[in-house]
């Protein structure tokens, strides 16, 4: 899935709009996407200048939306006009575990697994590497809602 397709999931937009390609997708099971990390970022104009550092909280966000794309997508039946009368909605983050920095330049490559799904509520483990080294890790639960 491309940028926009992904737009068709997803309410986020530039410049919160934190995965750029979904390269797989397995639904009820896993998705693999990613995000190019680079110096135009926002963020880095305030985190850190001189030495920027991809934030772990944008990193965790990315890996909620790659976990939302794979929600909807394992949801049977849904058309596009359901879509996008609902949002998912972070429940807890735990474990989370930062590991290396992210830097510009950076490919930053998403690997969500569903722990658990019962009904609306989502259970992901959320795995982030760079260059096959993983960087970052958390487990999040999230709710998919009416607007």
């Amino acid at each position: 899935m491309n940028v926009r397709e992904i737009e068709k999931i997803l309410p986020h937009r530039y410049p919160f709009l934190l995965i750029d390609r979904v390269e797989e997708i397995i639904p009820k099971e896993s998705i693999r996407a990613y995000k190019n990390i680079t110096i135009g970022e926002h963020i880095f104009q305030g985190h850190f200048p001189g030495h920027p550092i991809y934030p772990g909280v944008m990193i965790i966000e990315g890996m909620a939306q790659a976990g939302g794309v794979l929600a909807f997508k394992s949801m049977k039946d849904i058309s596009h006009e359901d879509i996008k009368n609902k949002v998912v909605y972070f429940m807890s983050i735990d474990r989370a575990k930062f590991r290396t920095p992210v830097t510009p330049g950076d490919k930053l490559e998403y690997l969500i697994s569903v722990i658990k799904n019962r009904g609306k509520v989502w259970v992901l483990d959320g795995k982030a590497f760079v260059n096959g080294e993983l960087v970052a890790e958390a487990e999040l639960k999230a709710m998919i809602v009416d607007k």
